[in-house]
């Protein structure tokens, strides 16, 4: 029996190669599939908008498709390790192997390695790609694919209580003093709730404090009268800091930008359980692809016959879906409360590890 984690330089080569072959191929199948009906649901809303072609089409297409990457990558992972590990045991390979004295870890060294690098990659496209193809996509799509604003990361269909008063407006951009609101509208409310007074205009700057607007319509409910207003303040107990931690996206931030909006949240005296989550996610999700080898691995050994490899196969799928329904409840919980953020991210992670390990051990070792 041989102690090294590793098999031979040659298997190792042999057996990471085929691995990450068909983690492309099957990552390149689902992507282009999914893409596929995404588009069909999304064209007719894009070419809805007068002048948009065939150009913002294939726009769409890439700030789409690394969303789908980093979403689909783990499963991609997943299915490769089945197919791998199910083609060599129907071969024999993994008999072969196993004959010559490797254990069932060694056999899965290669497929952790790379697991582990696939884990990488993905962390680093997040944080570089899919953070700004969100930010983009989510701007194009709150202005419903027209121009996108000059702002970005601005937010579309905001609103703001000012004690009994409410703020909306269609999007809220800028940063700073530049802070501006667009296509405001005011609501004035008595103590009972009801709406004394309407004012609307196409824009709304800080005005420290307060919100200036201007050539704005004055809608009076007692008198049922409208007027033109040049000049007039509004929502003086809405403060700037306000609307920018309101902004917070945890998807279009990388790791020092939630880091910063976490703290600002925290200055404020805001609940940043669902932040802290994200931000511990970030981490822990793109590690699921160094997982996902140990949990299909069950499909890679024993007999291959009287279809108990069919069985396996499916047994080992089970195991990764059933880690995303747990991480995905377990953020959940972690946002709402109930878990704290650090166990929240952490805990799915290690328990299918533990989990993945035991069947592994107690099956093939």
């Amino acid at each position: 029996m041989s102690f090294d984690f590793f098999p031979s330089r040659r298997l190792t080569i042999y057996l990471a190669k085929m691995f990450i072959l068909r983690i492309v191929a099957v990552m390149a199948m689902l992507v282009l599939v999914l893409m596929m009906l995404d588009l069909l649901g999304e064209t007719g809303n894009i070419l809805a908008v007068e002048g948009n072609g065939e150009p913002e089409l294939l726009k769409y297409v890439a700030l789409r498709v690394p969303q789908l990457i980093a979403r689909f990558l783990p499963y991609s992972v997943l299915l490769a390790t089945i197919i791998t590990l199910a083609g060599l045991n129907q071969n024999s390979e993994v008999i072969a192997m196993k004959a010559a004295g490797l254990s069932a870890h060694q056999i899965l060294a290669p497929l952790l390695l790379m697991g582990f690098l696939v884990s990488g990659i993905s962390f680093a496209f997040n944080e570089r790609v899919v953070t700004r193809a969100t930010t983009s996509l989510k701007a194009w799509q709150a202005v419903d694919y027209a121009t996108i604003p000059d702002d970005p990361a601005g937010r579309g269909n905001v609103f703001y209580a000012d004690g009994n008063n409410v703020l909306m407006a269609a999007s809220a951009g800028g940063t700073g003093t530049n802070t501006v609101f667009r296509k405001v509208t005011f609501y004035e409310r008595d103590d009972n709730g009801m709406i004394v007074r309407q004012m609307s205009a196409d824009l709304a700057r800080y005005a420290a404090p307060g919100w200036k607007i201007e050539d704005a319509t004055v809608f009076s409910v007692a008198t049922t009268q409208t007027s033109q207003v040049d000049e007039l303040v509004i929502a003086p107990g809405i403060e700037r800091d306000q609307v920018e931690l309101g902004r917070v996206d945890p998807d279009a931030e990388t790791l020092p930008q939630l880091s910063r909006s976490i703290d600002a949240l925290k200055t404020a005296g805001r609940r940043t359980s669902e932040l802290e989550a994200k931000w511990w996610h970030k981490i822990s999700g793109p590690l699921s692809a160094m997982l996902m080898p140990l949990l299909g691995a069950v499909a890679g050994f024993g007999l291959a016959r009287s279809g108990n490899l069919f069985i396996r196969a499916v047994i080992g799928m089970a195991l990764g879906f059933a880690y995303f329904v747990v991480d995905n409840a377990a953020l959940a919980l972690g946002s709402f409360g109930g878990y704290p953020p650090l166990l929240a991210a952490w805990a799915p992670f290690f328990l299918f590890l533990l989990l993945g390990e035991t069947v592994l051990v107690r099956t093939e070792e």
